[in-house]
């Protein structure tokens, strides 16, 4: 299973990912897909992003049992500690640097 959330993408970007994702809402997708078309996917969102950003959420083998890719700019950032992902939202500083 994989979890695609999109921000500020050009809505042609959306309507690919219809073909063979669910849109739950605005930029949120969801849907089982093999792995060699989730790569397809993912490269293609990487590609025609144009300013905005993308965060996947996949299934893994890790402890938490999913892995999380991001790409682009969002509003979140997710960290690594002792093998668990964490999102953290920056500081208003630290956006402006």
């Amino acid at each position: 299973m994989m979890l695609l959330l999109l921000e500020r993408v050009p809505p042609g970007l959306r309507g690919e990912l219809t073909r063979w994702l669910l849109e739950l809402r605005a930029g949120v997708f969801v849907g089982t897909v093999s792995a060699s078309v989730r790569e397809k996917l993912w490269e293609r969102v990487q590609r025609n992003l144009r300013g905005g950003g993308a965060i996947m959420v996949r299934t893994s083998d890790s402890e938490q049992g999913f892995r999380i890719i991001m790409c682009g700019y969002t509003d979140r950032l997710v960290e690594d500690h002792e093998g668990l992902s964490l999102v953290r939202i920056p500081s208003k500083e630290e956006e402006s640097l």
